[in-house]
């Protein structure tokens, strides 16, 4: 990569620019370039495309990106330590990345896009389910977003595709599931960030679905949340300050059934009798 774009080595900017990772920023760097032009081609065609760049670092997935042919990255950084070395990329692709000094949990990037994004980020661990909720729960449907392709803990990754019956099927897999279709393409070890963390981590794509059903979103998650907080039991016990047994059947739900058996269209039909009710 440094062969293609001309800049030195990742390496050699994080110490010239003396950007030492910080665990409060759930910063883990990614220097390999060969696994950032992996990540970027995961998202697919990047021609003529605009890319939402969470967390970029010292701008490795950046370069990347930029490289694949984004018509224009904007990224959000919050750690402005970073800010040097992301406007020696930006003085090196003209016009086409613009870097948001910000944090991503409260700014607002709807307004920097004239047409859907693609979103595509080495997540910072501390904040990325946090962002993933939110960008799942947008009011708008379809969402302003074109495609997730993003990386998480391998566990979180798993979460997020789980489907009814396993162990990792929970709150997330629910939300997740009704709004979007994900699949883990690969897994990136721990010894390819520095520092290295104690998980491997997953890149993960996600598309929106055209049309997902209409759902009350609070009362989903009131639903989940009781039933997943209290997943050993029966549905009956657990769901029984919601209505209990008299929700279940009238959704038709066996009450004796425990939230890791429940598809996502069974827990949206009962947050549509919950809000009824």
């Amino acid at each position: 990569m440094s062969a293609i774009d001309g800049l030195p080595p990742l390496a050699q900017i994080v110490k010239t620019h003396g950007l030492a990772p910080t665990k409060a920023l759930g910063q883990n760097f990614l220097f390999d370039l060969n696994l950032t032009a992996k990540i970027a081609r995961a998202a697919g065609d990047l021609t003529d495309c605009d890319v939402l760049e969470i967390g970029p670092g010292p701008g490795g997935l950046t370069r990347a990106l930029l490289a694949a042919g984004a018509r224009r990255v904007v990224a959000i950084e919050r750690d402005t330590r970073c800010l040097p070395a992301l406007a020696e990329i930006a003085a090196h692709y003209p016009g086409r990345l613009e870097v948001i000094e910000g944090d991503a949990l409260t700014l607002d990037p709807r307004p920097l896009f004239d047409t859907p994004p693609k979103i595509i980020a080495n997540l910072p661990y501390n904040i990325g389910t946090e962002l993933l909720v939110g960008w799942l729960t947008t009011a708008d449907w379809p969402p302003w977003w074109h495609s997730l392709t993003l990386m998480f803990q391998r566990e979180v990754a798993e979460r997020i595709v789980a489907r009814p019956g396993s162990k990792a099927y929970g709150r997330l897999s629910v939300l997740a599931g009704w709004r979007a279709a994900g699949m883990i393409l690969f897994d990136i070890p721990p010894q390819a960030f520095v520092p290295p963390p104690k998980v491997t981590s997953a890149v993960i794509r996600i598309e929106p679905r055209t049309a997902p059903g209409d759902v009350p979103l609070a009362a989903l998650e009131r639903l989940t949340a009781a039933a997943f907080g209290q997943r050993r039991k029966m549905l009956r016990r657990s769901l029984a300050p919601l209505g209990g047994e008299g929700l279940l059947d009238r959704a038709k739900i066996d009450p004796t059934k425990r939230a890791e058996d429940i598809d996502i269209e069974g827990f949206l039909a009962l947050a549509r009798l919950l809000e009824g009710s």
